[in-house]
């Protein structure tokens, strides 16, 4: 058993008969009444996000979780397949438990959070950025550029992302896949 004192973005616990892993938290004490913890979580069954609030010293059920290196091998349409690093043993999740499986490539690396319990595969976290190639774009008008404007970019994988007017075709970026923005443009 875990306490508020406990809460940690990543941290999974058991609430309301589901397993959520908490993405965002922030512990608030107001000058009347007593001390609570505002959190954001994910179902790792159905990845619908759920804003609760906790009272501090609020006992939560804690699910004990190992991660382990996967790699993404393909898509099939309903299932993303995915291979462990160590023993290449080969398992297969919904598009639910995946957080951005639009800026996932095939070969990609991600960490894939299993349940100790059951050995039950919960969530993929991808890693903090990824490199994409921008299959198609606008051309960049000159002398448009009075504010810090943007264009849409389509990426290898084929999600849709908002990038600076001097990126062309071909050109490689860096995603931050939390938020799924463009960062910067890598040369090779």
């Amino acid at each position: 058993m875990a306490t508020t004192s406990d809460i940690r973005n990543g941290l999974c616990i058991r609430h309301n008969n589901d397993i959520f892993k908490i993405i965002e938290f922030l512990h608030v004490k107001p000058g009347k009444g007593p001390a609570f913890v505002r959190t954001k979580l994910r179902s790792l069954s159905t990845g619908k996000i759920l804003e609760n609030t906790f009272s501090a010293g609020h006992k939560l059920d804690d699910v004990r979780v190992e991660t382990h290196k996967f790699q993404f091998l393909y898509h099939d349409g309903e299932f993303y397949h995915f291979m462990n690093q160590e023993d290449y043993t080969q398992i297969r999740l919904l598009e639910a438990a995946l957080d951005t499986p639009e800026l996932m490539k095939e070969g990609e690396v991600v960490t894939v959070i299993i349940n100790t319990e059951d050995n039950m595969p919960l969530s993929v976290e991808m890693p903090a950025n990824v490199i994409l190639e921008v299959t198609a774009t606008e051309p960049g008008v000159k002398g448009n550029t009075a504010t810090n404007a943007t264009k849409p970019a389509t990426v290898e994988t084929g999600a849709t992302v908002n990038v600076p007017l001097f990126i062309n075709e071909g050109d490689k970026i860096k995603i931050e896949t939390e938020k799924g923005t463009y960062k910067e443009r890598v040369k090779e």
